[in-house]
């Protein structure tokens, strides 16, 4: 009798898995687990309470929001995203001056809404959208450079 050529199921079962899972959005428990921090930050910074760590948190929530955008996921504005830009680098600059954190009154409602935005992302993008954000999000912080972020829209 012929022997059989063994054939790996397992890895192609797995990355048949793997390639699915990358289309689909993440689970809810997952991202109610990212999003609550940054309600959190925005709170504690919209309060007067918050820390620059709060400031680095609401800060990459924009980044990764104007991106998740960019890849088709939600609508923000070029001009939403550079105002909240220039409120979060205000907040540095106030932050870094007198220690204290918080965000300019005119613009809590701004960052409020891009808050609300990148929840609506986190529950409806594929993990491959939200991957490739927060890849370009480590390049960015990898360079340091921040500035090629708010690319015009079309």
């Amino acid at each position: 009798m012929a022997k059989t050529i063994p054939f790996p199921g397992g890895n192609q079962a797995a990355r048949a898995r793997q390639a699915k899972a990358l289309l689909l959005p993440i689970p809810r428990s997952m991202a109610a687990e990212l999003i609550l921090p940054v309600h959190i930050a925005l709170d504690a910074l919209r309060r007067g309470a918050g820390s620059k760590s709060a400031a680095q948190t609401l800060t990459q929530t924009m980044l990764l929001t104007g991106f998740l955008c960019d890849l088709g996921y939600g609508a923000m504005t070029y001009d939403q995203l550079r105002t909240a830009d220039q409120a979060m680098a205000a907040t540095f600059d106030h932050g870094r001056a007198t220690d204290e954190w918080r965000l300019d009154e005119a613009h809590v409602e701004l960052l409020a809404h891009i808050v609300s935005t990148y929840d609506a992302q986190l529950q409806r993008a594929p993990l491959s959208a939200l991957t490739d954000a927060s890849a370009r999000l480590d390049r960015i912080i990898a360079s340091g450079d921040a500035e090629p972020t708010l690319r015009k829209q079309a």
